[in-house]
């Protein structure tokens, strides 16, 4: 199961783009809200979450996602129980997807430390011990970051690409209609 968490003043893009894509490609995706099911974005858009994070069950999670905006990134780092499935999904080697300002999370518990990542401008200094790429998704190991909504298509496809193939990952994005 691959889990997207929503958490109050989450970027909608950053956080709807990467389930659509993952959806498409047929992956078992569940949006879970972080307190509620009902949580309201930081452009006010309410997104109807699949479950809330009290009922997401780590031992079936291949996948954790967590989308940026604030003060999305803030309620997901106060929530004690997506700081443990961010330590679950590290400690049993599942993939971690951070996009925007989430990235910091991870860069907050050390799990950056000498690894290759991205975030939005302006949050690098939160990415302890992390080399700072360029690039706009890095994926270093089971950890992919991405620098925001700009390209939240580009990181969807990389979760995509990390659980299935590149070759799936590139029929996908041919069929979106993606710039080659």
């Amino acid at each position: 199961m691959i889990y997207v968490f929503l958490a109050n003043g989450c970027e909608e893009i950053e956080a709807l783009t990467p389930v659509d894509i993952l959806r498409r490609a047929e992956l078992p995706v569940k949006t879970v809200g972080v307190g509620s099911r009902q949580i309201t974005g930081s452009h006010g858009i309410t997104v109807l979450c699949d479950i809330q994070d009290k009922d997401a069950d780590p031992k079936d999670c291949e996948m954790i996602v967590l989308p940026g905006g604030m003060p999305g990134t803030l309620n997901l780092e106060r929530s004690p129980i997506v700081q443990s499935f961010v330590d679950f999904a590290h400690a049993n080697d599942k993939w971690i997807g951070a996009i925007c300002a989430a990235p910091s999370i991870l860069g907050h518990k050390g799990l950056l430390k000498d690894r290759k990542a991205v975030c939005f401008p302006s949050f690098e200094d939160q990415l302890e011990g992390a080399e700072i790429l360029e690039e706009s998704v890095v994926k270093d190991g089971k950890i992919i970051t991405a620098k925001g909504v700009g390209v939240a298509v580009e990181f969807g496809l990389k979760l995509t690409e990390a659980l299935t193939s590149p070759a799936r990952a590139a029929i996908l994005k041919d069929s979106l209609q993606c710039a080659r």
